[in-house]
C-alpha cells in the first residue's frame, strides 16, 4: 500500500472536507413528513413501520419527549446494497493502496488467524485444501515484489504495469481468497478485526477518502460476480485458486427516506454496522449518498490510532466487536446505558444482526432485508413468514431484487442469476 504517489493524490483530491464540513453541512434540517413514501416497499413491511412511527413518533399517544425513541439500521446489504468494506478491501487491492512495508505485510496477512488448514470448501486448483501458511507466503512473495516494482512504493512501475502482471492477479486472487477463507473457517470475531488491519499507517483521512472513491466506484459500477484466478506461474505453495467478488454498490432510497422520516418525527436514528466505523461514516454522511446523517450517529468497528490519527493494526482496546452478539453489547453500552430502554425498531438482513433484531424487549419491530438466508437470521425470516400480514407482526421481512440492487414491493427476493422469486431459503 505505499507509499506516497497514490495516496497523496487521493487524500488530495477525493476526501473534499470529509468528516469536517460536509459532515458538518450534512446536519441539515429535515423536511417534516408524517410517513415514509412508499417506495418499493413491502406493503405488510411499510404499514407496520407506519404504525409504529404514529404510535411512537411526534404527537403520537406513546410519544415522550423526555423519552425520545431510537431506531437502529445495520448498514451493509440493509442500508445499501452489497457491503462497503468488501467492496473497499478489492480497491485498496486494485489500487495497491497499502502503506506497509514488505515486513508489515508479512506480519498483517496472518495477524491473529489460526493456523493450518481452512474449511473443506477452500481447495486449490488441485484439490488440496489451502493452508495459512502456504498461501501468506504466497502473498509475502507477492508484495515484496510489487513493493519493488510499483512506483506508488519504492519501483518505477506504474499502476496499470504492475496491474497488467501476473504477480499482481497472483496477489489479487490470494489476499480476496484469504479474506473469505479466513471468514468461512473462523468467522467474523477472526475475519472482521483482520481485513482492516491493512489500513495501518493510513490516517483516517486517507481511509476516508478511499471509502469515497471506493463508493464512487461501486455505484457507477454493475452488479456482477466476477471470477478471480491466480496464475499458474505463480502457483507458489498454495497453488493455483480461484475465488469471486461480488461487484456493484447500490443506494436504498427507501431506507434514507425513512432515516429522514423517523427524525421528523422526534425518533432518533442510529447505524450498527460491522465495518470500520469510519468507513460507513463516509457513506453515511456526505450529503451526496442522501443519508445525511452525523458521525457520532455510526457505531461500527473501531481499530486504535496514534496521537494524529493514524491507523495500527490493533482493534481498539475495551471496544467489542460489533458483530452478533457485540452488536447488542454496544447498544446496551452506548444508548441503553445512556437512555435507558432499548431500540423502537431495528432493522437488519444477516445472522450479524440476529442478536439486537431481537434481544431489546422495548423493541417493537424488527424489519429484515430478505437475503433468502439460513442460520439463524432464517429463523427470524421463517417467524417473519409465519405471521405476514398478522397485525402487530413483530418480524417483518422486505424483499429485494439483486440483479438490481433496488427493493421489490413484497416480502420475496430474487437472487442474481435466477430467474423466480422466493419467500425464504
Amino acid at each position: 500500500m505505499q507509499r506516497r504517489g497514490f495516496m497523496t493524490s487521493l487524500a488530495a483530491g477525493g476526501a473534499l472536507a470529509l468528516l469536517g464540513k460536509e459532515a458538518a453541512a450534512g446536519q441539515y434540517k429535515h423536511p417534516g413528513k408524517a410517513t415514509p413514501d412508499a417506495g418499493k416497499w413491502a406493503p405488510n413491511a411499510l404499514r407496520r413501520v407506519n404504525e409504529i412511527i404514529a404510535e411512537f413518533g411526534r404527537g403520537g399517544r406513546r410519544h415522550r419527549a423526555s423519552k425520545r425513541p431510537y431506531v437502529v439500521f445495520d448498514w451493509d446489504n440493509t442500508s445499501i446494497m452489497h457491503d462497503t468494506e468488501e467492496a473497499l478491501l478489492m480497491y485498496q487491492i486494485n489500487n495497491l493502496a497499502f502503506k506497509l512495508t514488505p515486513d508489515e505485510f508479512a506480519t498483517i496477512v496472518k495477524q491473529g488467524v489460526p493456523p493450518g488448514p481452512f474449511a473443506a470448501d477452500y481447495k486449490n486448483a488441485d484439490g488440496q485444501v489451502v493452508t495459512l501458511e502456504a498461501i501468506t507466503s504466497d502473498l509475502v512473495d507477492d508484495y515484496k515484489e510489487i513493493h519493488q516494482q510499483y512506483k506508488g512504493m519504492a519501483g518505477q512501475q506504474s499502476l496499470e504495469a504492475v496491474q497488467a502482471s501476473d504477480v499482481f492477479v497472483d496477489f489479487r486472487a490470494k489476499l480476496y481468497f484469504l479474506y473469505e477463507a479466513i471468514n468461512d473457517t473462523h468467522g467474523p470475531n477472526i475475519g472482521y478485526p483482520w481485513v482492516i488491519y491493512f489500513f495501518a499507517n493510513l490516517s483516517v483521512k486517507e481511509v476516508s477518502a478511499m471509502a469515497e472513491a471506493s463508493n464512487d466506484l461501486g455505484l457507477g459500477d454493475g452488479i456482477r460476480k466476477v471470477k478471480y484466478v491466480s496464475p499458474s506461474s505463480r502457483a507458489g505453495q498454495a497453488g493455483v485458486i480461484s475465488t469471486a467478488h461480488s461487484h456493484g454498490l447500490r443506494l436504498t432510497p427507501e431506507i434514507s427516506n425513512l432515516m429522514h422520516v423517523l427524525e421528523a418525527n422526534d425518533i432518533d436514528v442510529y447505524v450498527s454496522t460491522a465495518s470500520l466505523e469510519d468507513v460507513v461514516r463516509v457513506f453515511a454522511t456526505l450529503p451526496k449518498y442522501g443519508y445525511a446523517l452525523k458521525p457520532e450517529q455510526v457505531l461500527g468497528l473501531r481499530l486504535e490510532t496514534t496521537a494524529d490519527g493514524v491507523f495500527k493494526n490493533a482493534y481498539k482496546a475495551g471496544w467489542p466487536l460489533n458483530w452478533g452478539p457485540g452488536k447488542s453489547e454496544v447498544i446496551k453500552r452506548e444508548l441503553v446505558a445512556k437512555k435507558g430502554y432499548g431500540p423502537l425498531m431495528v432493522l437488519g438482513d444477516s445472522d450479524g444482526d440476529y442478536d439486537m433484531l431481537r434481544d431489546f424487549p422495548d423493541t417493537q419491530l424488527s424489519v429484515i432485508v430478505n437475503r433468502l438466508k439460513k442460520g439463524k437470521i432464517g429463523t427470524l425470516c421463517a417467524q417473519a413468514a409465519e405471521t405476514l400480514g398478522r397485525p402487530g407482526a413483530r418480524f417483518v421481512l422486505q424483499g429485494r431484487d439483486e440483479r438490481t440492487g433496488q427493493w421489490i414491493p413484497e416480502e420475496m427476493t430474487l437472487k442474481l442469476g435466477k430467474t423466480e422469486k422466493k419467500l425464504l431459503a
